[in-house]
């Protein structure tokens, strides 16, 4: 999908150059040089589709870096495979008084495969070119052309690809004949595009100016959805050996179930009868899919193939019984074949997945959303979905990867928009209890136990079936407290529909309550410390939580008998806000010192003057964490 569609097209070429523009950094006017590490000067795209499976796709592009921190805008990556050609590159470099310096094409690429050791499809390659240049500012102009067997996937545009980005001048321009159907979706762009129709084609064009780099903002919403974006699905296509037509989700869902999918869930005459005796013994089919969901994990095993590398059709499910590995497509179209067997329903489902969530557009259907396939099952009255490609997530269970976002199934009636189920804040808990022993000298010694629960189960899954050392080395990553040593460390799964990871250490700390004079300086929040966020003046953009959660941590400390116990006073610090509540709370009994933390973080999009208030909360919280108790100590 979105992230796939570089495969086919990525960066194009134009037969044209530039040759006769002045590249001088001076003439970018100021507005487009403040905030800016590179500035798109031109870049004109041409999309020319001449039948469905003959497009054309030719850029220039011109494109001034300010410093090292625009070198990603200057890098030019060319993604191609035995129906996607690369036609001619051709480039200049020119200086900072737009001199040129240099020029290069298609030899001075590197060459390498698309595709890492462990992937299933080997014939995808991709050229890429830096040039070489340590003198700010300097441009890059690029001329190149592809041409593609397909037009399922037609690139989109979007002028403005980050923040720190500015532009200059930009078009878009998509020729078809004037009977071809595509649909096109416009997204934050002013006006109408240009229109001009004859009697062989018809072309539009978009067009930008003079957009400037804008401050990045703090939890601010997806860039896509203030960013200008053209996207254009032709209702007749070919995929290389496969054509079809659709005009919504409901057509492009049964598109995928007939062609892509349908011929690829035989299995073995073994295997059938093997999933039948896994079964047997089990009346209820949410428990036969469990038993089948733990011989998945236990067989197969990931390969790291995004989706549309290869194609958007799974290999066979026969092929992964036989090998034990697939990438996404290939282990759900083989756990829906297994279920199959057992007569559970289950639905191939395509998401666009990441820990920031993003949904299929219901209004707007196209092959470009989407990067990865988790499987539905519509179980009376208990939908379970199951990520296919963990050896470790427990059944039922999708975790931040895939929440709360629409999906497309693809059944044989067509495509359903279903949605993933939801992390609240309320269901991604971290619950911990450290008993901890504070020595005369400052050193602290003792124990944590620490539940992790929804989103949160993911902070500690990656410990699961570590070395030791390796264990430890992300412990001190995930604890990042000086002078920390763990004396041991396990970890364990409760693989249920809402599962639990459990972690228990031991633990010491060189010198974590310092002594000055007769003063030992504790901070009561060992574990769990709030960072600050800056104020933004004069706020853009909403204010955007992508996930809630809840943190409750209590810490009792053994204090030593030098510390002067008639002197602590209990301590209390309550924070309530739209976005969330705060409590913490310090009580003394004996020489048990308790400190008690609870916060709670709500997710949502909220007006952007309530960023203040945001920043206030959340800083109000960092410097509740970090207080720090001086405990006078005896003479």
């Amino acid at each position: 999908m979105r992230y796939l569609f570089s495969l086919f097209f990525v960066l194009f070429a134009h037969s044209l150059c530039f040759s006769q523009e002045n590249y001088d950094a001076d003439l970018i006017p100021p507005e487009l040089r403040s905030r800016a590490n590179s500035c798109i000067r031109n870049e004109e795209t041409v999309i020319d589709m001449r039948s469905p499976d003959n497009v054309t796709l030719n850029v220039k592009k011109a494109i001034t870096v300010f410093n090292q921190n625009g070198e990603r805008a200057a890098q030019l990556v060319l993604y191609y495979d035995k129906n996607t050609s690369i036609r001619g590159v051709k480039g200049e470099v020119y200086n900072a008084v737009g001199k040129p310096i240099s020029k290069f094409n298609q030899n001075d690429f590197a060459d390498v495969s698309a595709a890492d050791g462990f992937s299933l499809f080997v014939d995808s390659r991709v050229k890429h070119y830096l040039p070489n240049v340590n003198q700010y500012p300097y441009t890059v102009v690029y001329n190149y052309e592809i041409r593609n067997k397909q037009n399922l996937i037609i690139p989109d545009w979007q002028p403005k690809p980050a923040n720190d980005v500015s532009v200059e001048k930009s078009s878009y321009t998509f020729i078809a004949k004037p009977s071809d159907e595509v649909r096109i979706k416009a997204v934050n762009y002013a006006g109408e595009p240009e229109t001009v129709v004859d009697e062989k084609q018809k072309t539009t064009t978009w067009r930008v100016s003079n957009l400037p780099a804008v401050k990045t903002e703090p939890y601010s919403p997806d860039p896509e959805t203030y960013f200008t974006n053209i996207q254009i699905a032709p209702q007749q296509f070919n995929y290389y050996n496969h054509k079809g037509n659709y005009a919504n989700w409901q057509e492009l869902g049964k598109w995928i179930y007939d062609d892509l999918l349908k011929e690829r869930s035989t299995l073995t005459p073994a295997t059938v009868e093997m999933v039948k005796q896994l079964v047997k013994n089990e009346n209820d089919d949410k428990e036969k899919a469990r038993k089948i969901y733990q011989y998945l994990q236990d067989k197969t095993r990931y390969i790291s193939v995004q989706i549309g590398i290869g194609g958007f059709q799974p290999i066979a499910a026969s092929e992964v019984d036989r090998v034990g590995y697939g990438d996404c497509k290939a282990l759900v179209n083989y756990m829906q074949s297994m279920l199959s067997v057992a007569d559970i329903e289950s639905y191939y489902c395509v998401v666009e997945a990441g820990s920031e969530k993003k949904s299929i557009d219901p209004t707007f259907a196209s092959m470009v959303q989407g990067n990865h396939i988790i499987l539905c099952m519509p179980l009376k009255g208990d939908t379970t979905w199951l990520e296919c490609t963990s050896q470790k997530i427990p059944f039922g269970f999708l975790g931040d990867f895939t929440d709360d976002r629409m999906v497309l199934a693809c059944t044989p009636e067509g495509g359903k928009l279903l949605r993933t189920p939801k992390l609240r804040a309320k269901d991604n808990i971290q619950v911990r209890l450290a008993k901890l022993n504070v020595l005369a000298d400052g050193n602290i010694t003792g124990t944590l136990q620490t539940v992790f629960e929804g989103a949160q189960y993911d902070n500690r899954e990656a410990m699961i079936g570590k070395s030791q050392m390796e264990q430890d080395k992300l412990l001190k990553e995930a604890y990042n407290i000086d002078n920390i040593e763990f004396e041991t460390a396990s970890f364990a799964q409760e693989k249920d529909i809402n599962p639990k990871l459990k972690e228990n250490i031991a633990i010491n700390i060189r010198n974590y309550a310092p002594i000055n004079g007769n003063k030992m300086y504790l901070q009561l929040n060992a574990f769990n410390l709030t960072k600050s966020i800056p104020d933004v003046k004069n706020r853009t953009l909403p204010v955007y939580i992508n996930r809630g959660f809840t943190d409750e941590d209590t810490i009792i400390y053994t204090l030593p008998d030098n510390v002067n116990k008639s002197l602590i006073t209990e301590a209390k610090k309550n924070f309530n806000s739209i976005f969330g509540q705060y409590t913490a709370k310090a009580s003394l009994d004996g020489n048990k010192l308790t400190y008690y933390r609870k916060l709670v973080v709500n997710d949502g999009t909220f007006p952007a003057e309530k960023y203040a208030e945001f920043a206030r909360f959340m800083n109000d919280v960092n410097a509740a964490d970090y207080l720090k108790l001086a405990l006078s100590l005896k003479k």
